[in-house]
């Protein structure tokens, strides 16, 4: 399969994946090759991985526990200091294997160890390989408050190989494919039309490649999100307030990331029909498409008052304006959509409905 060059690194997938990363290590001479994982990519990724390399190098793996709940710079300083006491100086690199987590917060660790060191993303997850990984945006979250600490970094090098999904359960692929079909939301008609009736797995290589192109084809455009990457965050402004919500709250079950960008999702749609003439039925569409695939949440009054208030802190704000990305039609976004507070409510009504 194609590998995907983005302005200063390329995406490799499966068989030449391994072979992007030998001759990197092979050509980079560097003085150590650090390898961040958690207790599950330990056991079931790293395995994978090390038979693959062909040379000799001097490794150390550092482990990190799992969880969005670890992602925050308490982490970061652990790893900081791992890094520290084993001698990791600028010439080394820092391979990051796992989820989402694992190559925000590695990418974050390594562009700011010594002012940077090189860093290499292998997602093992479906969500870290059509997003996470790519477009060089790295961070940590504040408490609960989805990424508020980070930078825009490229990595030297993202390898994707889909036998990693063989890892995950059905719950963790789900969570994926909702920002698939979030790039067929916002850029793809075709796309979405494919996604929605559901896919197999001799498709899913081809299906990530195209996420991918996706996203890449948008991060080229606008490495640093002034404009156009903004779309990216269709979902996301809602999405990220109610997965902050339930990440900090006793009373609810935690939410992946995916189920609660599914839910900003149809909120999102639901504004976009009351304030860009999205089609009602294109809403119908998104509603369905989701419901039939992500778990219905119940929110009362109060959880609706905790989101909204955590509007504010989305990274996406401007002179004290929360900006929503919305969509006039399936595959034709807008940006920068300022909406009234008893709008959003009702949209939660419709979602409840």
């Amino acid at each position: 399969m194609k590998s995907i060059t983005s302005a200063s690194y390329s995406v490799h997938f499966n068989e030449f994946a391994l072979t992007a990363l030998n001759e990197h290590l092979e050509n980079s001479s560097y003085s150590k090759v650090f390898i961040l994982v958690d207790e599950n990519t330990h056991e079931q990724c790293l395995p994978k991985l090390m038979p693959a390399i062909e040379q000799e190098y001097d490794f150390e793996i550092i482990e990190i526990e799992s969880g969005e709940v670890n992602k925050n710079i308490t982490t970061c300083t652990r790893v900081w200091k791992v890094l520290s006491e084993l001698n990791a100086d600028r010439k080394s690199v820092l391979i990051n294997l796992g989820g989402g987590v694992i190559t925000d917060l590695g990418g974050f660790v390594a562009s700011t160890y010594k002012r940077g060191i090189d860093f290499i993303n292998i997602p093992t997850t479906l969500l870290a390989m059509v997003d996470a990984s790519v477009g060089g945006k790295t961070g940590v979250d504040l408490g609960a408050l989805k990424n508020q600490v980070g930078v825009i970094n490229q990595p030297k090098m993202v390898l994707v190989a889909s036998d990693f999904l063989n890892t995950l359960d059905e719950r963790q692929l789900q969570s994926g494919f909702a920002e698939m079909l979030k790039h067929g939301l916002i850029k793809d008609r075709k796309y979405w039309n494919t996604l929605k009736i559901g896919v197999d797995a001799a498709e899913i290589d081809a299906l990530i490649h195209h996420s991918v192109s996706i996203k890449n084809e948008v991060v080229l455009q606008d490495p640093t999100e002034e404009n156009l990457r903004k779309i990216l965050n269709y979902g996301h402004t809602l999405g990220h307030a109610v997965e902050s919500y339930f990440l900090d709250s006793p009373e609810h079950e935690t939410l992946l990331h995916g189920e609660a960008i599914a839910i900003g999702m149809i909120l999102e749609g639901w504004l976009s029909n009351k304030l860009e003439e999205l089609p009602a039925e294109e809403l119908s569409e998104i509603k369905t498409t989701f419901g039939k695939r992500y778990p219905k949440i119940t929110f009362t009054e109060k959880d609706i008052d905790a989101i909204i208030s955590l509007l504010k802190f989305d990274k996406k704000n401007s002179h004290g304006n929360v900006n929503f990305v919305l969509l006039k039609q399936i595959g034709e976004p807008v940006i920068d959509v300022q909406i009234e507070e008893k709008l959003l409510r009702l949209a939660f009504a419709y979602y409840s409905e």
